[in-house]
């Protein structure tokens, strides 16, 4: 799991740098996200969110789906939002001296104010987009982005669902090679 959460924040290559079970759940993170780019739901996601918002419609489609996922968690897991949240900040805390930079920076506010918790709630969508947005080096639409979500809400829920199914199965897939 510790590997799995540090996949955003870590880059290059993995070999001799973690354990083997964070280097494969990092490399498990990667390949999801490969998963997720060439996916049919994923992609007809993106293709629901106006063209204007270009490349950014993949970034956008990433925090729309962390935020059906949050809502519809009950669907996936026998283990509730708010065990499952414990538990991941538990591991980063436990794991503190041994987080990449980036992470070891943003650990402390995602545990205070219960992030994967409050991806719930649409106006935390937003506030993401809009932080997102002013981050980026270049001018970008992502800030004005929450209206596209809630213009293709029903449609987004769907393919998200079909999608973390087919994600799942991947990742099982993954998980049982040696």
């Amino acid at each position: 799991m510790l590997g799995a959460i540090m996949g955003d924040f870590i880059k290059g290559r993995l070999e001799g740098f973690y354990s083997p079970r964070i280097g494969r759940g990092i490399d498990l993170h990667r390949k999801i996200d490969v998963f997720a780019h060439e996916n049919s739901h994923f992609r007809r996601s993106k293709y629901r969110i106006h063209p204007h918002f270009g490349h950014y419609r993949a970034i956008m489609v990433d925090i729309f789906y962390d935020h059906l996922l949050a809502r519809n968690w009950a669907l996936y897991s026998s283990l509730s939002l708010e065990d499952f949240a414990d538990r991941v900040y538990e591991i980063l805390q436990e794991n503190a001296d041994n987080l990449p930079e980036g992470l070891a920076t943003v650990a402390p506010r995602m545990i205070s104010h219960n992030w994967l918790v409050s991806y719930r709630k649409m106006e935390v969508v937003d506030t993401v987009l809009k932080r997102i947005s002013a981050r980026l080096r270049r001018p970008n639409p992502m800030g004005g982005g929450i209206g596209e979500l809630k213009r293709n809400f029903s449609g987004m829920e769907a393919d998200c669902r079909k999608f973390l199914l087919e994600a799942r199965a991947f990742a099982a897939h993954y998980l049982a090679e040696p």
